[in-house]
């Protein structure tokens, strides 16, 4: 008997041990369910206190996690996190998807779990779905940290659009070829740097091979999406909450397109302010996540969240 016990409890260890290991190196292994009008949506919530909704980047769906690790311990923050559709165990839909269509599961997301208002965070597409939310559904929207965003800035030049047309025409061949993990290297070394799988490999192990499975969605869905999506400075001008712009440091060195879309912001949304992360490129907190939850939580203190 003494021996079975101890077995049982060795095994229940490892149990133990194999969950904290999958959800501090990825996406967690288990997470709840939202069915909101023919989505359905995962999704779990940490920690207690002010509400803050993660938005991913897309590619795949782990971005927020290093991000997620260092919010959720102060106690001070009760973080929703959640996979768009398309990326994890979230719905496939078919056809196309746009942003608009993206906010409005956030919007209902939220009022399906009762938060009222919160601080939102999103990530490069990530970040144009909080700021179409911030237009659509303004009353959900406390604060936005809008992380390098996707925006189709006009004063960026020929020059700059030809330097992006470059890097994606063999990126998007390849997908087209059906060399799913080759198109989505192209794109990361593009927005990222030569060097990112360095990074990537060691925060988030099973991230590349996630961004390949998701593929399809980024490269068929998601892409036409943001390159549809209209931003205007009039657009902006109507969102009246508390913003912090992020830019990498390394990513205004990489490419001059942050600085035209950090400038943009800073220039059109009424209560904007900029901060550029050291030593990060569009990585951002994979790469340096102790600086960001660190300027985050400077950025909510100051704006705290009312409830309706």
């Amino acid at each position: 008997m003494k021996i079975a016990t101890a077995l049982t409890i060795l095994a229940a260890l490892l149990v133990v041990t194999m969950s904290h290991r999958a959800s501090s190196e990825g996406r967690p292994r288990a997470m709840s369910r939202a069915v909101l009008d023919g989505v359905e949506l995962e999704y779990e919530i940490r920690g207690g206190g002010a509400p803050v909704v993660l938005v991913h980047a897309g590619v795949f769906a782990a971005w927020y996690q290093p991000l997620l690790n260092e919010l959720t311990p102060t106690g001070r923050y009760r973080v929703l996190t959640y996979n768009r559709v398309g990326y994890g165990g979230s719905s496939r839909l078919a056809g196309s998807v746009s942003l608009a269509q993206q906010a409005g599961h956030l919007a209902a997301l939220m009022r399906h779990l009762g938060i009222q208002r919160a601080h939102l965070i999103g990530h490069s597409s990530g970040a144009n779905i909080i700021l179409q939310l911030a237009l659509d559904a303004p009353e959900l929207v406390g604060s936005l940290a809008v992380l390098e965003p996707a925006l189709p800035v006009e004063e960026a030049g020929s020059e700059r659009l030809l330097s992006t047309r470059a890097f994606m025409a063999p990126v998007i061949e390849r997908y087209r070829a059906g060399d799913k993990a080759g198109a989505v290297d192209g794109f990361m070394r593009g927005v990222t740097g030569p060097n990112y799988r360095t990074t990537l490999d060691r925060v988030l192990p099973s991230a590349f091979e996630e961004a390949v499975a998701s593929a399809d969605t980024f490269f068929g869905q998601e892409l036409p999406a943001v390159r549809q999506w209209s931003f205007r400075r009039e657009d902006a001008r109507r969102i009246t909450q508390p913003v912090l712009a992020v830019v990498g440091e390394k990513s205004k060195q990489q490419s001059s397109i942050w600085d035209a879309r950090q400038t943009m912001l800073l220039t059109s949304l009424p209560n904007a302010e900029g901060f550029v992360l050291p030593g990060a490129t569009h990585l951002l907190y994979v790469e340096n996540p102790r600086a960001m939850a660190e300027r985050l939580a400077t950025f909510f203190a100051r704006h705290p969240v009312k409830t309706p």
